[in-house]
């Protein structure tokens, strides 16, 4: 049985969801941080945190651009994965994005590929916004990189089937209650697995919504990793940059 209600916390940390997902494109995130970083143009010694930061990719990168970067994550894996690049100016740390406990403020804050929305009650979603908020310097800025609602209920593929290393894994997606939910199957060594993933269906409007609650605005707001205007219709992405209201 699939705990629906904390179905991240097991899946997150199988090394199935990282053989799953172990292409992601790297090229793809280190440009589109490039052109972030270009475009906000932080202080040289911004201190940065990467929430939902899995095994450090983002982390790691930003360090090497010169940042002072802590990444957060739930996973245990990912966590003593990433551990082994840190350096003076690169540290990790397991923690729930809900209420992260920190003793430090940063200058900028990212939750980058769609690492919201995981949680079945909405006040959950708030809690993580007022989290990143209460870690956020005054003149701080938040960006939040999540999907296009829209555009991706019209391209949903509803079934595939992937090989990754001699594991085959068979995959359905379907919009239910609100959420895209994919389930996961698979077997190995003879043993069969099952899991699900739970992204909320969350669209511009819900999102101002739930900045407003928190005492934050949306200043910009783009539609790819190019930082192109969003287009309801077109856009892959929900780019949002975040800052408390004056």
């Amino acid at each position: 049985m699939v705990d629906s209600k904390n179905w991240f916390k097991s899946w997150f940390d199988s090394p199935y969801y990282h053989l799953l997902y172990d292409r992601r494109d790297e090229d793809e995130a280190k440009r589109f941080l490039n052109k972030l970083i270009n475009h906000l143009n932080p202080h040289p010694n911004s201190k940065i945190l990467d929430l939902a930061c899995g095994k450090g990719r983002h982390s790691i990168h930003l360090s090497n651009m010169g940042f002072d970067v802590l990444g957060v994550d739930l996973s245990e894996e990912s966590i003593t994965h990433a551990k082994q690049f840190e350096n003076k100016n690169l540290h990790f740390e397991k923690g729930d994005m809900r209420s992260l406990s920190l003793d430090r403020r940063f200058d900028l804050t990212l939750n980058l590929f769609t690492s919201f929305g995981y949680f079945l009650e909405e006040k959950e979603n708030i809690k993580v916004i007022q989290s990143l908020d209460s870690v956020l310097n005054q003149d701080g800025s938040i960006v939040i990189d999540y999907l296009n609602c829209f555009k991706t209920i019209q391209n949903l593929p509803k079934e595939e089937e992937i090989r990754k290393h001699n594991i085959t894994f068979h995959t359905r997606k379907e919009i239910k209650d609100g959420f895209i939910v994919k389930e996961i199957e698979f077997q190995d060594k003879g043993k069969p697995f099952f899991f699900k993933e739970f992204v909320k269906l969350i669209d511009l409007e819900d999102f101002i919504r739930y900045f407003n609650q928190c005492g934050l605005v949306i200043n910009e707001y783009y539609g790819d990793y190019k930082l192109n205007n969003f287009i309801k219709e077109d856009s892959e992405r929900l780019i949002m940059l975040v800052k408390r209201k004056r």
